[in-house]
């Protein structure tokens, strides 16, 4: 039974070797099979993949080369719609000589700020006035106020080819002169005030107490005259506003003072842009006198050519003229229509080169401030100055029978030292504590954060936080209550740049010539409407919540409108300073700036709005959403079809994907082609009735627009 069992075994494995052999070799062949079908698979994929990328690189130059063959023709349409800027400064230029003329002719006395030796007189015959009340320097202040504001408004809105260095340290020291004339009348006044304090004391304190206000500057003067130890709080019933003094200051012959004016006179006026700071380009070429037109028609010739449409006219009048035999007449009426066109040409390329300037960032960071010192880079001013002061008493009147007898110290009024600064800290910090002080804060004014409080150093000309000790705030009463260790000028001051980078905006057309921009940050929801050259604040959300603001319902120019959110703490202008402050999305200046000409350009007749895929494409291009609307009717943005286009200053194209695709992707959508501008690639999907209105669209009404969209910079700071 062994031998048989054993022979049996080894056959058995002799099958199975040969059905494994054969079972490799079959697994072999397979495998061979599969990798020749996977090869020839690959290969057939990759010629499809190469026949595809060809087609596309063919279909691609076919674009390309479409898009070059009417490049030109696009840039010169272009070129004859963007002469509404120039046409709109135009406007602005006219408007201001016939204000010089009005104000010629009105001849009420008030002095033209612009105008060395009106406003010199003017200044120089106030000052002479010194027996004048407060309340009377309250309503000629009003009149200085607007004279500052002109000439600060002269200083901001004129570009800086129409400024010369001359003007502006003449404009900027006129300023100066004014509000230090402006608050030596207000010392003045009070001096006067007290001299009378004894007779306008309170019959039950025996201390004098005083209020004057109006919508510009508010007194309160608290007179020391009974010296009572016990009277260390001093309160007043009509503002909310308090003192706690120490008993040196009880004792003393003192008055308080807080002179709360609305605006900032302290803090020094901000740089403004000089005719050097222009591109040497156009700057150096920019000549104002008339005498030197001929060098500069002669200089522009060969630098800039007109575009062919309007060179082909000069010809086409050139040959009329030869046609009708009356040759120098014709001749000197083309001569004109050219230099009256290269004017205009090289006011439009000084605009660009102004405009320019706005988006261009300061590549060195701001003065490097000490601890305690305020940046006033990163940090804006709030709700105006409190000027704190402990004055000297002046020598109260005598009374006889038939006579009174008055002390008028020469030197003025008189600031009590305090503490004063030959104590040793030790004893200033006994004898001289630190003064309780409880202000209001200004109803119009906005802090989305506890406020910070600074002092002025007349020393180093800069806000600085030290000296002042236990800060607390009542946002729901708006009451602020601290301790300082010395008087003087004290203000609010906020985070420039809190509401920056902005979470998302929208431009929406409202009617002709009418618009509205939406701005959405962390804290707020800002609606600015802008009609023809105006601008208003339509709406204001706080945190979510509809917010009441005295701006609301005003129209005021571009300018005076962002001066007047500024002041009221709804700042989202950023400065050549911000990027050191705020971490924004970069964007090459020249692309931004044709993005927002050629979007206020179509924004009549077109809504646009933020994508979350401007952040993916380079610094090069900028990507926002965009759609027709000619209704009056609020869109429901939400369910809207919007088109995504990509913009990289000299080319625009639709892109493929939308606000919702899963990734970022520069593909072109299918059956669309690429143009030079945004005006022409939005031509190809516009109604007539779009295109239309676009075309008739009011210069300035274009020139405001821009000029809010460069101001605020959405593309950049969003």
């Amino acid at each position: 039974m062994g031998p048989k069992k054993n022979k049996s075994g080894k056959k058995k494995s002799k099958i199975s070797k040969a059905k494994r052999l054969k079972w490799l070799q079959e697994e072999e062949e397979k495998r061979q099979r599969e990798e020749e079908e996977a090869r020839v698979k690959a290969e057939k994929e990759e010629m499809e993949r190469l026949a595809i990328e060809q087609i596309e690189k063919e279909k691609w130059q076919q674009l390309e080369a479409k898009a070059l063959e009417r490049k030109n023709e696009e840039l010169e349409e272009l070129y004859l719609l963007e002469r509404c800027f120039s046409e709109a400064e135009k406007l602005k230029q006219d408007n201001g000589l016939l204000s010089q003329w009005k104000h010629y002719i009105r001849c009420d006395g008030t002095p033209d700020p612009t105008v060395a030796p009106e406003i010199n007189t003017f200044i120089s015959l106030w000052k002479e006035e010194t027996d004048e009340t407060f309340e009377e320097v309250i309503t000629k202040s009003k009149l200085v106020l607007h004279l500052i504001d002109e000439l600060k408004l002269i200083l901001l809105d004129a570009p800086p080819y129409d400024l010369q260095d001359t003007n502006t340290v003449q404009y900027r020291e006129t300023l100066l002169e004014l509000q230090e004339l402006l608050q030596l009348k207000f010392d003045r006044a009070t001096e006067m005030l007290l001299r009378q304090a004894s007779s306008l004391a309170d019959l039950d304190t025996g201390n004098m107490e005083k209020v004057i206000r109006d919508e510009n500057v508010t007194l309160y003067v608290w007179a020391n005259l009974r010296k009572n130890p016990r009277y260390s709080s001093v309160r007043c019933s009509e503002i909310k506003i308090g003192f706690e003094i120490p008993t040196i200051l009880a004792t003393s012959d003192i008055a308080l003072r807080l002179l709360h004016t609305r605006y900032d006179h302290v803090t020094p006026l901000s740089p403004v842009p000089r005719l050097s700071q222009v591109p040497a380009s156009t700057s150096s070429h920019f000549v104002k006198d008339k005498d030197g037109q001929a060098a500069v028609i002669e200089e522009f010739q060969e630098e800039y050519k007109q575009p062919e449409i309007e060179s082909n006219s000069v010809q086409q009048e050139e040959i009329k003229v030869e046609e009708q035999g009356d040759i120098e007449t014709q001749m000197c009426s083309v001569q004109k229509e050219s230099v009256d066109t290269l004017k205009m040409k090289l006011l439009s390329e000084t605009i660009l080169a102004a405009q320019l300037l706005l988006l261009e960032n300061v590549t060195e960071k701001p003065y490097y401030f000490e601890d305690k010192e305020v940046d006033m880079c990163g940090f804006t001013t709030l709700g105006g100055v409190y000027h704190l002061d402990i004055l000297e008493l002046p020598p109260q009147p005598k009374q006889g029978k038939s006579w009174m007898i008055v002390e008028i110290h020469k030197g003025g009024l008189q600031k009590y030292v305090y503490p004063p600064a030959t104590t040793e800290d030790s004893e200033t910090e006994n004898t001289f504590p630190p003064i309780e002080v409880k202000l209001e804060v200004h109803e119009n004014v906005i802090f989305f954060e506890d406020p910070m409080v600074a002092r002025w150093d007349a020393k180093g000309k800069l806000w600085k936080t030290d000296g002042i000790r236990n800060v607390t705030y009542k946002s729901g009463e708006r009451l602020l209550t601290f301790s300082l260790e010395t008087f003087g000028p004290v203000t609010l001051i906020q985070d420039t740049h809190i509401n920056m980078p902005y979470q998302s905006w929208e431009l929406r057309p409202l009617d002709v010539n009418q618009v509205l921009l939406i701005v959405a940050t962390l804290f707020i929801e800002i609606q600015i409407q802008i009609k023809e050259d105006l601008c208003m604040l339509s709406s204001l959300k706080l945190n979510k919540k509809k917010h009441s603001s005295i701006l609301e319902g005003k129209w005021m120019t571009p300018i005076s409108f962002i001066i007047a959110l500024k002041e009221a703490g709804l700042n989202i202008f950023p400065t050549g300073h911000s990027h050191f402050y705020v971490v924004i999305n970069h964007k090459v200046p020249l692309v931004e700036m044709k993005a927002y000409r050629q979007m206020a350009l179509l924004s009549s007749a077109f809504m646009f709005g933020w994508s979350r895929w401007n952040m993916h494409c380079d610094s090069k291009n900028v990507v926002f959403k965009v759609r027709e609307h000619l209704t009056k009717e609020e869109p429901d943005v939400q369910n809207f079809n919007w088109t995504l286009l990509m913009f990289g200053g000299d080319r625009a194209l639709r892109l493929k994907i939308n606000e919702y695709s899963e990734a970022y992707s520069e593909d072109l959508e299918e059956e669309t082609e690429f143009h030079s501008t945004l005006y022409h690639m939005v031509e190809d999907f516009a109604s007539k009735g779009a295109m239309e209105k676009i075309r008739n669209s009011n210069c300035q009404f274009i020139d405001s627009v821009c000029h809010m969209l460069l101001s605020i910079r959405l593309l950049s700071f969003s």
